[in-house]
């Protein structure tokens, strides 16, 4: 190629239109990156210009907008990604992980796996609480489909501030949190719903750290016969580039540049657009018909149009196979008129997938989905690579290297340990004992989820045999994990639990999440399952703040920790970074889904108490310390050390808890967390209709208050039929247990040796815990 032809200018298609680029300053570069929201910083402007001088010309608006979400925090991980290795390439590789795409997939049974994945809708759902929760709930079905399985249960753990924050102590531009949680939870209602999937678990918490950027974590599980699974990958060249689902709008446009800034009191007016508008009765049938296609082996690879729409899903599925490809936008169906090239090839709009189909299995597919009565188009092929050939009707609109646009460098940013204060632990009261009981059990991180729990299905699909209230049918209660069937063939069950703990990670955040796992485990160990794996969501504010990385560094390493000790296997996960704005941050707040394999599902278990006269034993090691509890957290104190955290002697326990299950030894379990035994014991008592008696001195503890209240360490309350009594000593051996007390017909009473200290009218503290939350 001569000089003068290199140097000519391409004749691109109608509606596509050249950048001035090469040639420009940084600094005007950096403009036209804030007046485009493009969201590049100095450094990338260079780069790109920089590849775009090599290739003689100016980019095109299409080129820009593929970068833009291909280079942003959302979808590129550029600031995590060298701590993310870091941490979980120490961990042994596990041969029950069968895949690590869009969803984790882990084996269940011969010839079955599942899959797993959490993510976050955190900004959305801050400026559009309804519609950003639906969309989110929209997105983790397509992650556990891309994979190849069906989706058969969600979770939810969401964060907000306090419902009752007065409304001018709300910052400008800010929601309240009562509309936010009400518009979040109807929006999960409505489309888990409508698509038939059960919410099965999640969490719902409190704190004014959350009242500028609410959290809105969903999780998936599906299941799959291990022959279906798909990579998320183009198998060959010659391949047709497939797009299944919805109609493409002009919602959505700019959501993971929106997803990688912080919020602003202008949010709602600028970035309402950025978020998308769900439909669930658009997502049924294609799942139905997805799930069709690949169990006729018409779909070789796949990935879902989430962030970044067509730009992100096809180009990365090319360029993981190693490949390039050509597609042409102007074939795509449009829900609306006069879209631009570049808004067609990163519109967010919902209900898409792009599969990766041969030829000669086209028209079978497209018979398929048009039965389903879901729209299908053939938008072009894989090539050769390593180029990505974008047209409109045919005339050029794009041309750049993949790997250049779907796979930046990652960003090596720095760190810097925080300070944080140190307190000496205080000395609980004990001269209240009934009203630090009350305090615990109706404090707002506590009180009764039911409402919001029943507003969900978590019945549909027929799967759900632990559910997420444990008790009786007139007085349901708190359990720690749900337990689902995923085959009706199979004894075999998977248990589902969340866990966070945000206010450890504030204090100490690697020991906090190692605590965070520790929790997630116990959750499952309750239930009678053997922990398995876990997914993550990783939420925290901006990681340009040095310290905000040094957090996420140590949360990291120390979810790593807890995983290698504990035995889980992490196959997926999220990051979410810049939560928060107006000067308010988060704190470091990674969520956990996990899963557990219980070997069988007559050995699960529950937390409601079960027959009068039997035992509670209190098993694992108790320790003073308060650092994240409830009872600091309803005091403002902070700086206390948390409890000493000890994943594997966990685990030894743990293993010992469900040999003694299945030995028919324990009759009901609760883990100890939030608010200690003062909110344990009540629960179990709740969903059992019975009461409890129980000497505090026994816990080994200085006061009275502190054994109430304390939350470590690892610890669970298990309920001991009286034949079986000798037995679980024996089982449990030299591990720690101590028999605290036994269950009564009625009322909580708790005593220090000889000493009552205080009697609790438990069916009238169930009335208000059972009503306390306020929602919907």
């Amino acid at each position: 190629m001569t000089a003068s032809r290199a140097t000519r200018s391409p004749v691109w298609a109608a509606g596509v239109t050249s950048v001035p680029f090469r040639n420009v300053s940084l600094p005007t570069l950096e403009r036209t990156s804030l007046d485009r929201g493009l969201g590049f910083d100095a450094r990338e402007l260079g780069r790109i210009r920089a590849y775009f001088r090599r290739e003689r010309r100016d980019p095109t608006d299409v080129e820009l907008a593929g970068l833009a979400q291909s280079w942003s925090e959302h979808c590129s991980y550029k600031s995590s990604r060298p701590f993310l290795r870091k941490a979980f390439s120490s961990l042994r590789p596990s041969n029950r992980v069968l895949g690590t795409g869009d969803a984790g997939v882990m084996k269940f049974e011969p010839g079955y796996a599942y899959a797993l994945r959490i993510e976050s809708h955190n900004h959305p759902s801050a400026v559009e609480p309804y519609g950003g929760a639906a969309t989110g709930i929209g997105g983790i079905l397509r992650d556990v489909l891309a994979v190849g399985a069906k989706p058969i249960a969600l979770t939810d753990p969401l964060f907000f501030g306090p419902l009752d924050l007065p409304a001018n102590q709300l910052p400008k531009g800010t929601k309240s949190p009562r509309y936010l949680a009400t518009g979040v939870i109807a929006g999960i209602r409505d489309y888990g719903n409508r698509v038939g999937v059960p919410t099965v678990s999640g969490g719902i918490y409190f704190d004014p750290a959350y009242v500028v950027n609410p959290l809105v974590n969903v999780g998936c599980v599906g299941f799959l016969p291990t022959a279906r699974l798909r990579p998320n990958r183009a198998r060959a060249v010659g391949d047709r580039l497939v797009l299944v689902g919805g109609l493409t709008g002009r919602d959505g446009i700019g959501g993971v540049a929106f997803a990688s800034k912080e919020l602003t009191d202008r949010s709602e007016s600028e970035s309402r657009g950025a978020v998308q508008l769900g439909n669930p009765i658009m997502k049924e049938p294609l799942m139905h018909a997805c799930v069709e296609a690949f169990d006729r082996g018409l779909v070789q690879g796949l990935k879902d149009l989430g962030g970044g729409g067509i730009a992100s899903a096809a180009g990365e599925l090319a360029h993981a196979g190693g490949f390039g490809m050509r597609l042409d936008l102007a074939v795509v169906p449009m829900r609306e008129e006069g879209l631009s090239p570049w808004e067609v090839w990163v519109s967010e709009s919902q209900e898409r997938m792009v599969l990766d189909v041969r030829p000669r299995d086209l028209a079978t597919l497209t018979e398929i989905f048009r039965r389903y009565d879901v729209p299908v188009t053939d938008l072009g092929e894989v090539t050769a690579p390593p180029f990505e050939t974008i047209e409109w009707n045919g005339m050029p609109a794009a041309r750049l290297r993949l790997g250049f646009r779907v796979a930046p460098t990652p960003l090596h940013r720095p760190t810097r340990t925080r300070r944080r204060p140190s307190h000496p632990t205080p000395r609980v009261p004990s001269d209240n004992v009934a009203g630090l009981v009350n305090e615990m059990v109706l404090a707002p991180d506590s009180v009764s989820r039911e409402p919001v729990i029943r507003l969900y299905d978590h019945e549909v699909q027929g799967r759900t045999v632990v559910k997420p209230l444990h008790g009786r049918m007139a007085s349901p209660s708190h359990g720690d994990s749900a337990v689902i069937q995923p085959r009706p063939e199979s004894r075999r069950g998977l248990a589902i639990a969340t866990a966070a703990q945000p206010w450890a990670c504030r204090e100490e955040p690697r020991g906090g999440a190692t605590w965070v796992v520790e929790e997630a485990a116990r959750n499952l160990y309750a239930v009678g399952a053997r922990p398995d794996a876990f997914t993550n969501c990783l939420n925290f504010g901006n990681p340009e703040d040095p310290e905000v990385l040094a957090d996420f560094a140590a949360v990291t390493q120390g979810l790593a920790d807890g995983a290698r000790a504990l035995g889980f296997a992490v196959p997926s996960g999220n990051v979410s970074f810049y939560n928060g704005g107006l000067g308010s941050g988060i704190p470091p707040t990674p969520v956990l889904m996990a899963t557990g394999i219980v070997r069988d599902l007559q050995f699960a278990s529950t937390s409601d108490l079960k027959t009068e006269g039997d035992a509670l034993y209190l098993l694992g090691a108790s320790w003073p310390d308060l650092g994240g509890s409830l009872w600091a957290r309803r005091r403002s104190l902070t700086g206390l050390s948390l409890p000493r955290s000890n994943p594997t002697g966990l685990r030894r326990l743990g293993e010992r808890l469900l040999d003694a299950m299945e030995k028919g030894t324990v009759a009901a379990a609760h883990d100890v967390s939030d608010g200690g035994l003062a909110v344990t014991l009540p629960e179990m008592a709740f969903g059992g209709r019975l009461g409890f008696d129980v000497d505090l001195a026994l816990v080994g503890l200085d006061t009275a208050g502190t054994a109430l209240v304390a939350e470590g360490g690892s610890r669970f309350v298990v309920e001991v039929p009286r034949s079986q009594e000798t037995r679980f000593h024996r089982l449990l051996g030299r591990l720690p247990h101590v028999r605290i007390g036994a269950v009564t017909n009625d009322g909580g009473s708790f005593r220090w040796g000889t000493t009552s200290l205080a009697r609790i009218d438990l069916r009238t503290l169930y009335d208000q815990w059972r009503g306390g939350l306020g929602l919907p």
